[in-house]
Order: C-alpha cells, then structure tokens, then sequence
C-alpha cells in the first residue's frame, strides 16, 4: 500500500465490526487507516475482536497483532480511547469500567460534539432481537456470512479474470432481501427511539455492518459500518458535523487482494510490546488469567474467549 504525505485529523473517530481473529478482517486496510488518520477521540464501537470465531479456530496473524499495538500506542500518546464491547468481543464485558493500557472500556458512552449535540455511543446488539432471544440463530447466521464471505471470494476471483471489478455478495442482499431491509429498518428505528428516551440529539453504533447516517425523526442515527467489507469509519470534524470515510474507495484498494492475503497469511500468538501498556486490573467475576503474556488482558485473550459463556 502506498505511503501518504499528509495526515487526515478529526476531532473524534468512530470504528467498529473489525473482527480480529477472522480471515474476513481487512486488518491492513484498518492499519493503514490508523496511521493516515489522527484523532482527539478514538471510540472502538463493539465487535473489534471476534471471539465467537477464535473460539471455534484460532487465527491471529502479525497483521492483527498490529493493530492492536497501534491503538494501544494512540491511547499512550494520549488520543482519549474508549472501548465499548460488542456480541462478538463480550467476554470483555466483564472488564468494563477499567482501564487497559489507558484504554477505556465502558458497556456505552455518551459523547459530546463540538457543536454541543450529544450522541448516546453502543454497539447496538442489545436492540437487536436474534441476539437477545435467540442466539443459536445468531451463531448460524454468523456461519452463513463467513460462508458467504469465502464464496464471494472465489465469484470474485473469477470477475477479475474476466476483467469485472470486486462485487459484494452480502451488500446485494442486505440491499435486495425483503427481510434483510426490514430487519435494517427496524434496527435503525429502535436505535434512534432509545437515543430519544435518554434525551440525546443521536445515536452512534455499528452491529448491523451497514455505515448511514441520516435523521430519524429528529434523532440523527450513525452507524459507523464495518472493516470486513465496506471498510467504513464515522468522523466527527472540528465543527461537530459527521461523516462516513470510506476507506477502499479513497484510497482505492482491492477488498480482493485483501482477502486472498488473509487466506495465506500465518497465525501467531497475541502479542504486545510491554512498554504499550501499563499494569491491568484483576479480571472480573474470577475471570480465567494466562499468566504467560506481559499484557495481562491481551495474554488472557485466547483463554477468555474459550471460558466465555454463551
């Protein structure tokens, strides 16, 4: 990827859905977007680990190491870093209102534009139906996208072959499926109806991986999208307005390629300098502890998404 002259800042950065442990994961699209784009405020909105994969097979490559040196490196330098865990990444949940590595971890948070409208910031699977009631529904839809996700590959690498460009077989049908637009539709609206009962001006989350923003009957919904497929951010400029960044079209990189890297690329343990971070809390509800890593909540990762409940 090529190097940039000139750096992008906002005032605050919005990111979820990254999914580290998956193949799906555009880590060095994500890399490269942490190192253009600087920030007063950096909010990891849910699911930036996916536990529910590395559960079931453990993959974690340099690239996704990377990351998360680099966001511990923001929060050092002093960028204000929350985290508020999603479905995928709850196991730390049980760590919320501590402090790792200067990064916060709140269960949500409540964020204040410069222009003084406040947005209520969530994951949002708590308004999200299949997760609260039926969550075996939810671990064979999550099978179904990573399926998905392979295919579209393999249809892609014969369009490019054909000389077509990338097509995304899970945008269509989030676009095209009747249940699937109800389903976005009904999540939008329970999103911005509990922004109004808290007496916010918006909501900010992600879960859906679908990046929008737009007015919800006075409510201003934003959902900050994904970085497995669409590789969106939400900012917040200088003047309180938002946007949505999207990463593959401005800097023009190929989802295709991206993809074909995660399918060979090796994976390794968790690992993190320990001059990144400062001592971490003792883990909540007798949290199982792997005492092999200098970094007592990255160390503990493989453990604690084997020991989390579903």
């Amino acid at each position: 990827m090529n190097a940039v002259s000139t750096q992008r800042r906002y005032r605050s950065v919005f990111i979820s859905d990254v999914h580290l442990g998956t193949r799906g994961c555009k880590a060095d699209f994500l890399l490269d977007f942490l190192r253009v784009v600087e920030s007063d405020n950096l909010y990891l909105v849910g699911d930036i680990v996916d536990g529910w994969r590395l559960r079931k097979h453990w993959y974690w490559p340099q690239s996704h190491n990377d990351v998360l040196q680099k966001l511990l490196r923001k929060a050092r330098k002093g960028v204000n870093v929350v985290f508020i865990p999603g479905n995928h990444d709850e196991f730390a949940r049980s760590y919320t209102d501590h402090e790792f590595g200067a990064v916060k971890v709140m269960h949500e948070a409540t964020h204040i534009a410069a222009d003084g409208r406040t947005y209520l910031v969530m994951h949002g699977d708590q308004f999200d139906g299949v997760i609260q009631y039926a969550k075996w529904l939810a671990y064979l839809g999550d099978w179904a996208y990573t399926t998905a996700l392979a295919l579209n590959h393999w249809f892609n690498v014969a369009r490019k072959r054909f000389g077509l460009p990338y097509w995304s077989l899970s945008k269509y049908l989030k676009h095209k499926v009747k249940n699937a637009v109800a389903f976005i539709a009904d999540f939008e609206a329970a999103m911005a109806g509990v922004a109004r009962q808290r007496g916010v001006d918006g909501v900010i989350c992600g879960h859906i991986h679908h990046a929008e923003i737009r007015d919800i009957d006075g409510i201003l919904y934003c959902n900050d999208g994904d970085w497995v497929e669409s590789c969106t951010a939400l900012v917040e400029h200088y003047d309180g307005r938002m946007e949505i960044l999207d990463w593959t079209e401005m800097r023009q990189f190929s989802a295709l390629d991206a993809y074909e890297r995660a399918r060979t690329e090796p994976s390794g343990p968790v690992t993190v300098p320990p001059e990144a971070v400062g001592p971490a809390p003792a883990p909540v509800e007798n949290t199982p502890a792997c005492a092999s890593s200098s970094f007592p909540m990255l160390g503990r990762l493989r453990s604690m998404v084997w020991s989390a409940r579903s």
